[in-house]
């Protein structure tokens, strides 16, 4: 791979991985294009996907110390965790099988463009107060759970969760950004143990550390802007662009 590939590469998951386009989706079209070697494509969206988590952890560190001084929030992430959990423990190897180089990324970006639309709807026509409870945590990790499936957005599907489970907006957002933190790091340890069994493939220390800053850099750009637009949730655009974007594909 090379350096400028890791970048680019970088710079994509971090945009959009926060941004409601699904970063997974992305990366593979690239990564197909690249031509990036499917033997360790995983194990490199999994370190952007780290990355990217850099930013979280620097935006939302009080959020974070928080959870450990009242325990009934970080109980609540714990819920919300656990269908992704058991989804990726039990169902890894048939997604992996079935979605595989991205055979139906063209029907998830359509997905996720209908659930951004719905959430935009839901958020004009009613009011969103409610706090975040295990019942709301719960439905919000079912739609990260759904989300592990490329093309479909994590942070598209559980915000849009929130907004039709009337979840105040501020709350919302910064709920479904601590919601990313646990996934991304057992995905991390996870694919880290599998790549560690294959030590023949080198994926090249320079681009994955320059790859993995950009994802750093670029993810702090979108959890800044993503911020906002929560709070207005317009999500409108990021719905259009899906769209055409699913045409595209299905066209070609």
């Amino acid at each position: 791979m090379e350096i400028w590939q890791a970048i680019v590469l970088g710079l994509v998951q971090g945009f959009t991985e926060f941004l409601p386009v699904s970063s997974s989706g992305h990366l593979v079209l690239l990564q197909n294009w690249f031509g990036i070697d499917p033997e360790y494509s995983m194990f490199l969206t999994i370190m952007l996907h780290v990355g990217s988590l850099i930013p979280v952890c620097i935006v939302f560190f009080k959020d974070i110390i928080g959870l450990f001084k009242h325990p009934k929030g970080l109980l609540y992430l714990v819920i919300a965790s656990v269908p992704a959990a058991l989804v990726g423990f039990l169902l890894s190897d048939w997604l992996d099988g079935v979605f595989y180089g991205g055979k139906y990324l063209a029907p998830c970006f359509l997905i996720t463009a209908l659930a951004l639309l719905l959430a935009e709807l839901s958020a004009k026509k009613r009011p969103l107060y409610k706090d975040i409870d295990a019942g709301n945590a719960f439905m919000m990790g079912v739609a990260q759970a759904i989300a592990v499936v490329p093309g479909i957005s994590r942070s598209g599907s559980t915000i849009a969760a929130g907004c039709m489970l009337g979840v105040e907006r501020g709350k919302n957002a910064n709920f479904a950004f601590l919601m990313s933190i646990p996934v991304i790091l057992g995905s991390a340890l996870l694919e880290g143990y599998e790549f560690a069994k294959a030590p023949s493939v080198d994926i090249g220390a320079l681009p994955l550390l320059l790859g993995v800053l950009a994802a750093a850099v670029s993810g702090y750009i979108a959890v800044k802007l993503m911020l906002s637009l929560v709070k207005k949730a317009d999500f409108k655009w990021f719905s259009l662009y899906l769209a055409v974007l699913s045409v595209i594909l299905l066209i070609i």
